[in-house]
């Protein structure tokens, strides 16, 4: 956007407080360059953006007053860089000031507190005709925070604790905005021409990816859609503007109180872009990707652009049974013999596939919703079978997504024995683990134990093989067949000497 000085402000003659700020945000909006060619928008995944524009400057020598009503509303003053990026022109800021509290009807009767205004009636028959009033009290709150209070209007010689009608103002007051403002004192030591590179942070941005999942009622294959979703509610359209989304946890300091007032009752448009078009790279130790081209985000509007699609990815569904989950850890034989969950029956389903170029992948995933969903055979439609969320995750990586419970396979899980000895400083204990699979076909389940009383264990009786995990968790991996229940036993003895 062009800059404006203070004499070049918008006036308005006998308008309505809406009728002056509709007028006004079209003349800014239709005015040449108000959406300056080459904006640029980084979003990261954490409620923030960085703005990048081009501000042409008319510095005269010595100091020029400079304006920029085209700002956010949740710019963070203290981030904005505005310089000559090509190094030629050496002025300096003196001042910087920023405005974000905009033209209103409560703002507007605060500058006329104590003055009269017209105000139009309008009866049942959409009549209008106007009343007089003295401004007594606006009510407005500046900052739109504390306690709000009501007008008192004078009319007639009667006081009325609400307005009797739609104000008429007969000038915008000098110091009402229209638009979001950033303001400059600049001292330049000669006439110059240059167009500033200006950037700022700002709050009001958000962007998140979503994973669509789709397998066959059958096997073990399934298709990948992938989509990024930016929210803007930053008090500011951007217009054909070169976006960025950056992944990763960045650094940032959060304020103490965020005020999202303005957000509520808010309508989302949806918008869907054309399919795909996102490019990735890695930066820092982030990774960024880059839309391919420039897209308008309106202020208060969700948008959608497709981040990949993959079919043929290999991607097993297996089963986990863990009875000891959520069980504390101890380390000493003070603990109760039937210390421990005893039946827990749920049988936990999981997705697995690795995020590689032989698997028809091997692009690095923003972390976001999966959402999981399996075609029924007889009709061809898709139906939901379950969601999760997905981390942060580099190519190459093995990725697996709990995806909910099993309706066919129950396990059971109870202690056969417990002894202790009498010194208390060694113990065996004994469990048995069922596993019924009520399917029509085999099933694997990997039966995950912690070993939760001591890290100094040994398993000394198995009825199968088992993986150590680590230093306290078991697995077995165990096939049931349709309609069988699968018996697993087990005895280990703990040393805390």
């Amino acid at each position: 956007m062009k800059p404006v000085t203070r004499q070049t402000r918008f006036r308005s003659r006998h308008l309505s407080a809406v009728a002056t700020a509709a007028a006004a945000l079209s003349l800014l909006a239709a005015a040449p360059g108000a959406h300056a060619a080459g904006t640029a928008l980084t979003v990261y995944n954490q409620g923030f953006a960085v703005v990048r524009e081009t501000l042409p400057l008319d510095l005269k020598k010595g100091i020029t007053d400079v304006s920029f009503p085209d700002a956010t509303l949740l710019l963070e003053p203290d981030s904005v860089v505005l310089r000559d990026s090509a190094g030629k022109v050496p002025f300096s800021v003196l001042e910087q000031s920023y405005r974000a509290e905009t033209a209103s009807t409560g703002l507007m009767l605060s500058f006329f507190e104590g003055k009269e205004l017209d105000f139009i009636v309008r009866d049942q028959n959409a009549k209008e005709y106007t009343v007089r009033g003295k401004v007594i009290r606006s009510g407005y709150t500046p900052g739109g925070g504390g306690r709000q209070e009501s007008p008192i209007i004078e009319t007639d010689g009667k006081l009325r604790f609400s307005l009797p009608g739609e104000p008429v103002f007969p000038t915008l007051a000098d110091d009402a905005l229209l638009r979001p403002t950033l303001g400059w004192k600049i001292d330049s030591p000669d006439a110059a021409r240059v167009d500033a590179e200006l950037g700022y942070v700002t709050g009001g941005f958000s962007w998140q990816a979503s994973y669509n999942l789709i397998a066959p009622e059958k096997g073990d294959t399934l298709d990948i859609v992938a989509w990024v979703t930016i929210n803007n509610n930053s008090g500011k359209t951007f217009t054909d503007t070169a976006v960025k989304l950056l992944a990763g946890d960045v650094n940032k300091i959060q304020p103490e109180r965020a005020d999202t007032r303005m957000f509520k009752g808010a309508v989302m448009d949806m918008a869907m872009a054309a399919a795909p078009q996102v490019t990735e790279k890695s930066f820092d130790e982030f990774h960024l990707y880059s839309l391919a081209r420039p897209v308008t985000l309106r202020n208060q509007e969700t948008k959608q652009v497709e981040l990949f699609r993959a079919t043929g990815v290999v991607a097993p569904a297996f089963y986990v049974y863990n009875g000891t989950a959520g069980i504390g850890l101890v380390n000493s034989g003070a603990s109760p013999a039937n210390y421990g969950p005893q039946s827990n029956k749920k049988v936990n389903v999981y997705r697995e596939f690795k995020n590689t170029k032989e698997n028809n992948l091997g692009l690095p995933f923003p972390k976001g919703r999966v959402r999981f969903y399996r075609q029924d055979d007889a009709d061809g439609r898709i139906e939901f079978t379950g969601e999760n969320t997905l981390d942060h995750t580099a190519s190459g990586e093995t990725v697996k997504i709990y995806t909910g419970d099993a309706f066919d396979i129950v396990g059971e899980r109870k202690q056969t024995d417990f002894t202790l000895s009498s010194r208390q400083d060694s113990a065996e204990e004994a469990f048995e683990i069922k596993i019924r699979n009520r399917k029509k076909e085999p099933v694997e389940v990997r039966i995950t134990e912690t070993l939760y009383r001591g890290v100094n264990w040994q398993i000394i009786a198995k009825s199968d093989e088992f993986d150590k995990k680590d230093a306290r968790n078991i697995e077995f991996r165990v096939t049931v067949q349709p309609d069988e229940e699968k018996i697993v036993t087990y005895r280990v003895k703990y040393d805390w000497k």
